[in-house]
């Protein structure tokens, strides 16, 4: 298994390549939340958690590793289709469920920030696509 997740076409496009950095900036992102929740308190001046939000971030930053590990290897892969399919979950899907949770409140300052830098990351990748 880990032969295959080694390997890799002989050349990838720069919208692959854009794909597996994108991958590494969710990944990284993602290690932050699950090991320092508390980092939106410091960037964002969000008040202390009162509950269980500490667990629900960290919930949050494992779902982002997940797809900051499925953009690097799909990245790596080289196809197409990964490229077309995160542009259009980014610019659609995200922005529609993110952008109406944080107005009603729920961590408002980070899902707006992940909505708007998903959006602007997806512009990139669809300018890179588009390309060839």
């Amino acid at each position: 298994m880990i032969k295959a997740l080694l390997e890799k076409p002989p050349s990838l496009t720069t919208a692959s390549k854009y794909t597996v950095v994108n991958g590494f900036m969710y990944l990284s992102v993602g290690f932050l939340l699950i090991v320092w929740p508390g980092v939106t308190q410091m960037l964002f001046r969000d008040p202390a958690f009162v509950g269980h939000e500490e667990g629900l971030m960290r919930v949050i930053g494992l779902t982002v590793v997940v797809i900051g590990w499925l953009y690097v290897f799909g990245g790596r892969s080289g196809a197409r289709q990964i490229v077309a399919a995160s542009i259009i979950d980014r610019l659609i899907f995200v922005p529609a469920v993110l952008i109406p949770v944080a107005m009603a409140g729920v961590f408002p300052h980070l899902l707006l920030a992940f909505a708007v830098f998903d959006a602007l990351l997806a512009i990139g990748a669809w300018i890179l696509f588009a390309r060839g």
